[in-house]
């Protein structure tokens, strides 16, 4: 797969990436949560003008599993994946006030 991962936010027990295409569009986004016990679950939301088809899922899964998690793998079922397609809206943060007035 020819996909560059950039990974956008990372916590204690998770991280987000943004799969994007070699032309730099936004494929799909992946959201990883770590588990305690070992166990990591996905969700990866593909999105629908991305180029990402649904016969391409498994293998988008596989190559996940290869390259962000080595120590967990979808053979061993500690790692597992919701996939949702859709699209973005929008980005919605909260307004600063402008207190300077």
């Amino acid at each position: 797969m020819d996909f560059n991962l950039i990974r956008l936010l990372r916590t204690v027990s998770s991280e987000r990436f943004v799969l994007q295409t070699a032309q730099g569009q936004d494929a799909a986004a992946v959201d990883l949560h770590y588990a305690r016990d070992g166990r990591v679950a996905g969700t990866v939301f593909v999105f629908d003008d991305g180029g990402i088809t649904d016969e391409m899922i498994p293998d988008l899964l596989q190559y996940l599993d290869e390259v962000l998690l080595p120590d967990v793998s979808l053979d061993e079922q500690n790692l597992s994946f919701t996939v949702v397609r859709g699209r973005v809206i929008g980005d919605f943060t909260p307004e600063v006030e402008d207190t300077s007035a």
